[in-house]
């Protein structure tokens, strides 16, 4: 893996231990989770999809080791909203699946149970020579995708509330199109969703076609919890009855003409 730069190196010597071991004695000491994301240098110039594949390598097989799915599950979010910048989401989901922090990070952590859990820090941050791809956001030298028809499929989204639900889409929609399909769907506002894929963050204009998902994948959806929309119940309709008066017509008998 990378070498650490300055303070973060201690501690993240053993990341490519992926189990947990019980250790209820360290886990009595819980900090709050820093803002600070250790900057570490990579062995090699590593791009961003070797780092994806790497991410993926490592959350499909943490939970196959000593240590509860649903803990992983939430030291995954809670890294991915970490990276995103979102730090109270991230303190959030750390505090509500009971996760003891003795250092205030991710690196190194224990569920209520006492087990311990390691993170690599190339989950928890990129290496500072990490080769940047074409972004999905810069529209220049990005010619408009010829127009084809749509072959529309059920796309499986995962939110961090633990729903599973499934949209129409097509490898042409882009992902700000299916966020208002979300909401109006399951009312969550779009403006509060962050959609992952592959340990990346997904921008709206990005199309599906781009991320090269298949059908039978599944896509993350980090919500804010305070992201529900209170909708607002519709009111019962009143039937009107319309009443129509008959009309009477009055007819005015003439008087002869005198002779």
């Amino acid at each position: 893996m990378g070498g650490c730069v300055g303070r973060y190196w201690e501690g993240w010597e053993d990341t490519q231990s992926r189990g947990s071991s019980r250790n209820g004695g360290r886990g009595g000491r819980n900090e709050p989770l820093k803002k600070e994301r250790p900057k570490w240098k990579s062995d090699y110039p590593m791009t961003e999809g070797q780092l994806r594949s790497k991410r993926d390598e490592f959350w499909d097989t943490a939970p196959a080791f000593e240590g509860r799915k649903e803990i992983w599950d939430a030291l995954k979010a809670a890294a991915v909203a970490l990276e995103t910048n979102d730090h109270e989401l991230a303190q959030a989901i750390v505090d509500g699946a009971s996760i003891t922090l003795p250092h205030g990070t991710l690196a190194e952590c224990y569920d209520e149970l006492g087990n311990r859990y390691q993170l690599p820090v190339y989950c928890l941050a990129p290496p500072v020579n990490l080769i940047s791809e074409r972004s999905d956001d810069d529209p220049s030298d990005s010619p408009e995708p010829p127009t084809a028809p749509k072959k529309e499929f059920q796309l499986k989204v995962r939110l961090s509330t633990g729903k599973d639900l499934r949209l129409s889409a097509s490898m042409s929609d882009t992902i700000g199109q299916l966020k208002k399909q979300l909401q109006a769907q399951d009312d969550i506002d779009a403006t509060h969703q962050r959609w992952f894929f592959s340990g990346k963050l997904l921008t709206d204009k990005t199309r599906l076609q781009d991320t090269k998902i298949q059908k039978d994948f599944v896509i993350q959806v980090i919500v804010n919890p305070q992201a529900l929309l209170q909708a607002p119940k519709p009111s019962p309709t009143i039937p009107t009855t319309t009443t129509t008066l008959p009309t009477t017509t009055t007819t005015t008998a003439s008087s002869p003409a005198p002779e």
